[in-house]
């Protein structure tokens, strides 16, 4: 198992990234989710078998994962019947489900048995599992950052589980429901980078940012002198950072935890995150009745300890970090 300091995250860096307080000595390191996006829309079927990790030290317990959600609770008849969003789904006998597929701690597919795992996957399953009786009858469409609010438009999907952080120009279009976690931005870097290593030090440099995140927005007011670059996907700014195109990468701090652990040696975080701190919402089809209803089912997971088991399961556990974070205030 590496360390924190072997994979270049301090320990004021993981407690920033709102992942509850560190263990002095030991701390397992983060197994890092990749980015929110990919590089198309494709839909695919879910299905329900169970195999063997291949790197096991930082990989989810499969077992615990899928018996949390077989657990999982199921709504009744009248609770479904009461939000014209949940009939909708219960009455098509399937969850149209938006996300994606490459984020480790989030929502990452095991092609050894097709099942999607992690915190926001997790969560849309026991979604799924409480308006149809089960978690696997939802069908999946992949989303980039710039899909996202077009597939909610267009009534392609149901919902959209992809660390969506919430704001106000989104809100214009679609609606969420939440937030049920939160971040701020990570500045990632080669290891070999001595240059930067603060959110000042951008200043005139060029800085990759995913097209359809908040980083652009935020590096124009934290460093509004840096040139910045947007790619569609995480691994178009990785490589652009690699090939020195770029001079560092912004995105959501939990974002770049996956790249340092997953490549070690190749990168570090530069400094603390910084910015306002980014919650992650549901989204759902602008003025939807689902909002009240999906609010309504996340404060009981919170309430009834779920969202915590979910919360240990994919990435305290993971990472050995011990302590279950407080999850953000549901509306605020």
């Amino acid at each position: 198992m590496k360390s924190l300091s072997s994979t270049s995250v301090s320990r004021r860096q993981a407690i920033r990234l709102g992942l509850g307080s560190v263990a002095a000595a030991g701390v397992v390191a983060l197994a890092g989710c990749t980015d929110t996006s990919n590089d198309s829309t494709a839909t695919t079927t879910s299905s329900s078998s169970s195999s063997t990790d291949s790197t096991a030290s930082t990989q989810i317990d499969k077992d615990a994962f899928d018996s949390l959600l077989a657990a999982g609770d199921v709504a009744d008849d009248a609770t479904v019947s009461g939000s014209t969003w949940a009939q909708k789904i219960k009455d098509a006998g399937k969850f149209r489900l938006g996300g994606v597929q490459t984020s480790t701690l989030f929502a990452s597919l095991d092609e050894t048995d097709n099942k999607l795992r992690g915190f926001d996957a997790g969560l849309a399953q026991l979604l799924v599992r409480y308006i149809l009786g089960d978690e696997s009858k939802y069908e999946f469409t992949k989303v980039t950052s710039d899909t996202r609010e077009s597939v909610l438009q267009n009534d392609q999907v149901d919902a959209v589980f992809a660390t969506y952080s919430i704001t106000d120009k989104r809100k214009e279009v679609i609606s969420f429901a939440g937030p049920y976690y939160s971040t701020q931005q990570g500045i990632l870097v080669l290891a070999d980078n001595s240059d930067i290593n603060s959110v000042d030090d951008l200043a005139g440099k060029t800085v990759a940012a995913q097209s359809g995140s908040t980083g652009p927005s935020i590096l124009s007011e934290y460093a509004p002198t840096a040139t910045v670059q947007e790619f569609t996907t995480d691994e178009e700014a990785r490589t652009a950072l690699e090939q020195g195109r770029v001079d560092a990468y912004v995105i959501d701090a939990t974002m770049q935890m996956s790249s340092i652990v997953k490549n070690p040696g190749k990168y570090r975080l530069a400094g603390d995150s910084f910015g306002p701190e980014d919650p992650y919402g549901i989204g759902l089809q602008l003025d939807s009745d689902g909002v009240t209803f999906v609010n309504t089912w996340l404060k009981k997971i919170e309430d009834e300890g779920t969202w915590a088991k979910l919360w240990k399961i994919c990435i305290g556990d993971r990472t050995g970090i011990d302590k279950v974070p407080e999850p953000p205030a549901i509306g605020a």
